[in-house]
């Protein structure tokens, strides 16, 4: 005769059992679903719209300044800036014209003067109808007073001209720009050398100002 309170215990023990496997199972799946999706989209990049379109089917060209200590201390960095910003938006920004970045610099660098000069003459000055200018406000490597600890920190104003319009010298469009490297505090000089400080640092810079204006994709955990 079969037991039947032992029969009923067994399958009350196997009904639990299943219970408690197939939730188990659901929770296995759902944390490996989970941890999928994270690690996509932690390598997976997304769309970002210009801010600015006025380049597209315009002559434009990039003009950066910056004061005589940010320059002394980190000499050719607003002709490294012009140089590639420039470049990269004659590749990406589909303009009419755009005066080539060695011909640019060879025109700055004898036209000192176009620092102090309204806008609509500069653009005039070098025939374009919109005028980027990136002034930097901010340049450094390291902590203030401490030479040995690396801080980067890369800012600046970002304006346009449209040279075309009837406001010539008045910004139709501005934004400011930050930047740091490294992205965490206490790495010393023997850690990282200098050279890789600015070039990260002024890659960082010239990204955020170039984005600006054409449609480009960017990490989903950029740093900057």
């Amino acid at each position: 005769m079969v037991n039947t309170r032992h029969l009923t215990s067994r399958l009350i023990f196997t009904a639990c059992a299943l219970l408690i496997g197939s939730q188990l199972s659901g929770c296995i799946i759902g944390a490996a679903i989970g941890g999928m999706a994270e690690s996509s989209h932690r390598t997976g990049k997304h769309e970002v719209e210009a801010e600015y379109t006025g380049i597209e089917g315009h002559s434009f060209t990039v003009v950066v300044s910056a004061n005589r200590l940010i320059e002394a201390n980190n000499p050719g960095i607003t002709a490294r800036i012009t140089q590639r910003v420039n470049d990269r938006l004659i590749q990406n920004g589909n303009p009419s014209f755009a005066i080539p970045s060695r011909d640019l610099l060879t025109v700055l660098y004898n036209t000192p003067q176009w620092i102090a000069m309204p806008k609509g003459e500069v653009a005039a000055m070098l025939g374009v109808e919109r005028l980027i200018v990136f002034e930097i406000v901010d340049y450094t490597l390291h902590e203030p007073g401490n030479q040995y600890i690396w801080d980067g920190t890369g800012a600046g104003i970002v304006t346009v001209y449209e040279s075309d319009s009837g406001f010539p010298d008045d910004p139709i469009f501005e934004k400011i720009i930050s930047v740091k490297f490294p992205d965490s505090s206490g790495f010393m000089r023997t850690d990282i050398p200098e050279t890789a400080v600015t070039s990260e640092l002024s890659n960082r810079l010239i990204n955020r100002i170039a984005w600006l204006f054409y449609p480009h994709e960017e990490s989903n955990i950029i740093p900057y």
